[in-house]
């Protein structure tokens, strides 16, 4: 390991707890709220008067707003946070309570993501919450275009996908690989949605969602709640449970060529090119942390759709460009490979908890909790995402 950033290991995450994953919940999004932060507190062994800070991922109607969490809660708090109500935003929210702890904004604070997303049917329904904002000056939240069709995220990822898939080879039966990985991992998961086996014939005789995306391709919408406990890693030393330290850290990236389904150059009115700047690993995450790629022990993606894996993996430098497809055969990201990812089965496995799932699991891998899935000696932890922002988390500060 290189030298680290000033900020890197000045936090940690001291509690965590979920819900699992239901489909739908047979309780209201404070209901589970109020379930998670008490077994996340009881799992830091921190006192609910003890926590002043507050940051809700997602609010009404799918979850919750900060203010009505705090009162419902019996919270007090003097720091508040709740990003736009997309679920890309889990890392962010992290990134958020972590500089505000830095600032001596708050001591403790309380990250939460609780909401019901089955109630409200597919996206590009009239009964989605966030259905009008598809009407939106340049189109809806997620790239979509609805003058020309695209009226939910997958179709964007499909054209992304198809264009990627074209350039490089990409076959099926390459990709079915992050999804029958990723089914493996959610068989030792006892909270998982998903953990019935599947084949490769099974997912090539699967529907298409949108061509060239099948069903399994796709993440499994599920209700369910999570909280993660963040302080100082000063006061992270006196808890009662094992600190998860925050090492590095970097941001969404946004602009031009940034498409939140794909990689750089892959969305609607850009150029795809395949020497396209800012591939590879010149992050400022590992700068901050003081590692390389090569020095993650498992990596955790933002999979909503399976070829988000593969841009991600290129666009964190663990292999070239267009060669993710190919990396990744031979048992490379299962578990006992030499890079697990999305280790209690991901977006399209576990279910789409906007990845706190992914969040709860790496501090189960680097406490040594995750039972049937844990990974020996593991270290490092990374999560990532295709659109740029990551976290790398360590067992020692």
């Amino acid at each position: 390991m290189g030298k680290r950033g000033h900020h890197s290991g000045q936090t940690a995450i001291v509690g965590a707890a979920s819900t699992g994953f239901s489909k739908p919940a047979t309780q209201t999004p404070v209901q589970m709220a109020s379930d998670v932060v008490a077994a996340a507190l009881a799992d830091a062994g921190i006192e609910r008067s003890e926590v002043d800070g507050l940051a809700v991922h997602i609010g009404s109607p799918r979850g919750t707003d900060y203010d009505l969490v705090a009162s419902l809660l019996g919270l007090q708090v003097r720091f508040s946070a709740q990003p736009w109500s997309h679920g890309r935003f889990a890392a962010t929210l992290i990134q958020q309570a972590a500089m505000a702890l830095t600032w001596g904004m708050a001591d403790c604070i309380v990250c939460v993501a609780s909401y019901n997303n089955t109630a409200y049917g597919r996206h590009g329904v009239a009964t989605r919450p966030n259905f009008h904002e598809n009407l939106r000056e340049g189109g809806g939240p997620h790239g979509e275009a609805p003058h020309t069709g695209f009226s939910a995220p997958v179709i964007g990822a499909a054209m992304a996908s198809q264009r990627y898939f074209h350039q490089y080879g990409v076959t099926p039966e390459k990709l079915s690989t992050v999804a029958l990985t990723q089914r493996r991992h959610a068989q030792l998961n006892p909270d998982a949605a998903k953990r019935d086996d599947l084949s490769l014939e099974q997912y090539l005789n699967a529907r298409y969602i949108a061509e060239p995306l099948r069903l399994f391709d796709c993440s499994v919408v599920v209700d369910g709640a999570a909280a993660i406990v963040m302080t100082r890693s000063d006061r992270a030393r006196d808890t009662r449970s094992k600190p998860v330290y925050l090492l590095g850290a970097q941001g969404i990236h946004a602009g031009t060529d940034e498409y939140i389904f794909g990689q750089p150059g892959l969305g609607v009115n850009q150029s795809f090119v395949h020497d396209r700047p800012g591939a590879g690993a010149n992050h400022h995450v590992y700068e901050m942390a003081g590692v390389t790629p090569q020095d993650i022990d498992t990596l955790h993606i933002y999979d909503a759709f399976s070829p988000c894996v593969l841009w991600t993996l290129e666009r964190f430098g663990f292999c070239a460009r267009g060669q993710a497809a190919d990396w990744i055969q031979g048992g490379r990201i299962g578990l006992g490979g030499e890079l697990p990812v999305n280790t209690s089965g991901g977006f399209l496995s576990e279910g789409q908890l906007n990845g706190w799932g992914q969040m709860i699991e790496i501090v189960r891998q680097l406490r040594g909790q995750a039972n049937a899935r844990q990974i020996a000696d593991v270290e490092l932890a990374q999560w990532a995402t295709s659109i740029g922002d990551s976290i790398i988390f360590g067992k020692h500060a």
